[in-house]
């Protein structure tokens, strides 16, 4: 049986108010043609379809276009699971219609494993699908403490219980697989030494990814990678495309698994070339490197980040005849000589609060963007602390 995993389409999301529609619609198309090249037997895709729980209208048309052309005409099963970006009854809703395409759309967590035939091999898949386990979607309160190590340790337990009893309809002669939207932290060990980090209370230890799985298929972060720690093969496939510029240098992928009941799997990472790379320029020779390099045509196809390093401040002119010449450029960042030396403390203080918190984020979880209201609850936490101190 050969098994495609992908995950982290976010269709509809956009990068400073540009639209991603067009490359996002060239990732499905490869996509199409990767399944049709690899005879592919069945698809998983492990979360976040979209960007938000509402999403446009082109981005809900451009999802079921594709996983009709995916699944060719039921020939073809298709898993999806929601994640956290994704709203749970309005990704399951029409379910009713996909099963007849052998599409399968699961927007809220279960214990209920799912058992599905492969038409092309004859042999049975049986998926223990865990969509977005949060406490709400869950509908459980996990702990009636604040103690950060305390929720974490629960909501750890919790999930590898949900998998542990899943695991239990797993048989000899199927192809057994899990699949989740978490966050997977390093390890228990390593996770205990830093307990208080952003998105560490929801993290689940890799020992406790359930090992009677041939395979893990994960989403949620977008760099591809392998959980070393885990029990068995377990995996993020990563988002077909760059979303921020944190993501700048990754190299983008599904991941194919061949699998046989009752033996380990074997993997294959096939790089994708859709979208337009995001890239950051630093231009340390000032403006006239910059139109060298726009005179080579470099980075054409790219939406880039740029840095001039300049003794006086850019006119509006010189401005606007650096986006005419590449429309892709969405920052232009003057750097001048006295921020050199504190170039760091002086990015950092002039980044609004939520960018920072954003960026922060990005960093500890390896690449997953939060929640809008994860956000929001951020700054007004912030607020009531500053209001706190005005008082006093």
């Amino acid at each position: 049986m050969r098994i495609l995993h992908t995950a982290d389409w976010h269709l509809g999301k956009t990068l400073e108010g540009r639209s991603r529609l067009p490359e996002q619609a060239q990732f499905l198309d490869e996509l199409a043609a990767i399944v049709e090249e690899e005879k592919i037997d069945v698809i998983l895709m492990a979360g976040d379809v979209y960007d938000t729980v509402n999403p446009p209208a082109q981005a809900e048309v451009l999802f079921y276009e594709s996983l009709q052309k995916l699944s060719d005409k039921g020939r073809r099963p298709v898993a999806v699971i929601a994640g956290n970006h994704d709203n749970p009854d309005r990704l399951s809703a029409s379910q009713p219609l996909a099963s007849t395409q052998s599409i399968s759309l699961l927007g809220y967590p279960t214990m209920d494993i799912q058992s599905i035939h492969i038409p092309t091999t004859g042999e049975l898949l049986r998926l223990a699908s865990l969509p977005y386990p949060s406490e709400s979607r869950l509908n459980e309160v996990l702990s009636d403490t604040f103690d950060e190590k305390m929720i974490r340790d629960h909501y750890d337990a919790r999930i590898r219980q949900l998998f542990e009893k899943m695991c239990e309809s797993f048989t000899a002669d199927s192809v057994n697989i899990a699949m989740s939207h978490l966050f997977v932290a390093g390890g228990s060990s390593s996770d205990s030494e830093r307990p208080i980090e952003v998105g560490g209370a929801f993290t689940v230890a890799a020992e406790s990814l359930p090992h009677q799985a041939q395979y893990v298929a994960l989403g949620h972060l977008h760099r591809p990678q392998t959980i070393k720690r885990a029990k068995t093969m377990a995996r993020y496939s990563g988002s077909p495309l760059a979303y921020s510029f944190s993501e700048a240098g990754y190299a983008k992928s599904v991941t194919i698994i061949d699998a046989v009941p009752g033996e380990d799997v074997v993997t294959n990472e096939i790089f994708l070339s859709s979208g337009k790379p995001l890239v950051r320029w630093k231009a340390t020779e000032g403006l006239q490197q910059v139109f060298g390099w726009l005179e080579e045509k470099k980075d054409a196809n790219s939406w880039i980040d740029l840095e001039i390093h300049v003794t006086n401040a850019l006119s509006m002119e010189e401005i606007h005849r650096v986006r005419k010449l590449h429309d892709g450029i969405l920052h232009i960042r003057p750097i001048f000589p006295e921020m050199i030396e504190e170039k760091s403390m002086v990015k950092m203080d002039s980044m609004p609060i939520e960018e920072l918190f954003v960026r922060f984020y990005e960093k500890q979880s390896g690449g997953a963007q939060p929640e809008e209201g994860l956000v929001r609850l951020f700054l007004s936490l912030l607020n009531e602390e500053a209001g706190k101190e005005g008082e006093a």
